[in-house]
């Protein structure tokens, strides 16, 4: 059977051939100068073939380099979120404990009458019962604390100290219904006994003549008499004043000074000649320890 394609030279003869071609091409560019020119156009011909033979590598690198920065980018942007979330949750400890320096700062303050002692104690508990109001503190026996001792905030009078344990006290604070304290109106020395009726954010001036000299806003003082709280320091604010001519005795309600419902740090104060050791004078500003 014939075939239908003659075949052509032998591979040898095909080697032979492209050899001599090579020869004379290397023998002509090296002779030759105006060559270059044409090998020029060659190299531009080719240059595209390079370009696609590189193109596979290329695309392999990129999408290396791309897949290696976005797992990179996931690991820095979970590295990050999780510092700011330490951060933040330090912050709001730095906020917590600048608010309690302030706090502290203002007891320590806080005007001392002359050769009284101080020392600051912390809220511990607060009495549950509604118609109760105590509150319990870290200071007891140990650190000097005595019953009937005056007990103040930055702003005022709090209460007194009705029960004294090793290590710990509980305050009766002016707003009890059992609580009482000998009080001054500042503006004109006028004297009257404050009782506590139950209510945090209130107390009652008892047996006020309908003729007293007393307005709303006047500032009670203690008054020193009973030599329980030290003369001087501010109790509360007159906020009422009913006088009905059918009652005996003006009905006169006053705001305590002193922040019953947000207390944290209180003072404890001594007379000069009670004052433990651990107390802090009244020229000192350093904190007891």
């Amino acid at each position: 059977m014939n075939e239908v394609f003659s075949r052509g030279p032998s591979l040898f003869s095909r080697l032979l051939i492209v050899l001599g071609l090579s020869i004379a091409s290397m023998l002509i560019d090296t002779k030759v100068q105006s060559f270059e020119t044409a090998r020029t156009y060659l190299n531009s011909l080719v240059s595209p073939l390079q370009y696609i033979a590189n193109l596979p590598g290329a695309m392999l690198n990129w999408s290396s380099q791309n897949l290696t920065s976005r797992q990179q980018l996931l690991e820095d942007n979970q590295r990050l979120t999780s510092e700011i979330t330490l951060l933040q949750e330090q912050l709001q400890r730095f906020d917590i404990l600048k608010l309690e320096n302030d706090n502290l700062r203002r007891l320590l303050d806080a005007p001392i009458r002359e050769g009284m002692h101080r020392m600051i104690t912390e809220l511990m508990a607060v009495d549950t019962n509604p118609y109760s109001h105590q509150i319990v503190v870290n200071k007891g026996a140990i650190d000097g604390v005595f019953l009937g001792q005056s007990v103040l905030d930055e702003s005022g009078i709090v209460g007194q100290v009705s029960e004294v344990s090793t290590t710990n006290s509980r305050v009766l604070l002016i707003s009890d219904v059992t609580h009482a304290i000998p009080v001054r109106v500042k503006r004109n020395n006028a004297r009257f006994i404050a009782n506590g009726d139950g209510n945090i954010n209130r107390i009652q001036l008892q047996h006020v003549a309908h003729s007293a000299d007393i307005q709303e806003g006047d500032i009670l003082v203690s008054s020193g008499l009973g030599k329980v709280f030290p003369e001087g320091y501010p109790v509360a604010k007159i906020t009422s004043i009913i006088r009905d001519e059918s009652r005996p005795f003006a009905q006169v309600v006053a705001e305590p000074i002193a922040k019953l419902d947000r207390l944290k740090y209180l003072l404890l104060l001594w007379p000069a000649d009670l004052a433990p050791e651990g107390a802090i004078a009244p020229n000192a500003s350093e904190l007891s320890e």
